[in-house]
């Protein structure tokens, strides 16, 4: 059995290499080089664990790492869909819920079902830590908009509103880091790096 699990166990890591390859629109702090989605589940990681202090409430910082770690797994299959994209609603998970069948279903049965419900659990973002693993997934592109003067903003046209509306779901995970986000976003709008 343990060398049935272990078969499964390489399979489905091979298979997630795959994350390496799914371009995002945003890019690297201070470039013009985009990220991929593995540097983006990587960054939110540490990203969780340096700022998991900031929570408004008590968290499980593992399963938040597992969120950030797999929330973008599913993209192998569905690609990746460009937070502003007006032809492609983002929160349209039907593509993203096949693709986490097939993905994490390469695992064995018990690995697999945990999985699926932890990325289910992100998806709905109804906890605590569905709540702050959303705020860092919303939160490190923002850093990146801002160190590119404006990166993703200019390049697509998306306004104030857009973001601001976006970027709203970092208060739900943490009041000050989205008082500090909200300021920010605010700052771009004074040196023009958004259009309000």
């Amino acid at each position: 059995m343990h060398s049935d699990n272990l078969l499964q166990q390489i399979n489905f890591i091979k298979e997630i290499d795959k994350v390496k390859y799914i371009q995002r629109k945003t890019k690297l702090f201070n470039s013009d080089r985009n990220e991929n989605d593995a540097e983006h589940s990587w960054h939110l990681a540490m990203m969780t664990i340096v700022l998991a202090e900031h929570s408004d409430v008590p968290i499980d910082i593992l399963k938040v790492l597992k969120m950030v770690l797999i929330h973008d797994i599913v993209e192998i299959d569905a690609g990746d869909t460009f937070i502003y994209d007006t032809a492609k609603n983002h929160s349209n998970t039907d593509e993203e819920r096949i693709a986490a069948h097939r993905i994490f279903g390469l695992l064995p049965k018990e690995q697999a079902e945990e999985l699926i419900s932890v990325w289910e659990e992100f998806e709905t973002g109804e906890t605590n830590e569905a709540k702050f693993a959303k705020s860092m997934d919303r939160f490190e592109p923002l850093l990146q908009n801002i160190s590119n003067n404006g990166g993703t903003w200019k390049e697509f046209g998306v306004g104030y509103d857009k973001v601001y509306e976006k970027k709203k779901a970092i208060k739900e995970g943490s009041t000050s880091i989205w008082n500090y986000a909200e300021k920010a976003i605010n700052e771009s709008v004074e040196k023009g790096i958004l259009k309000k």
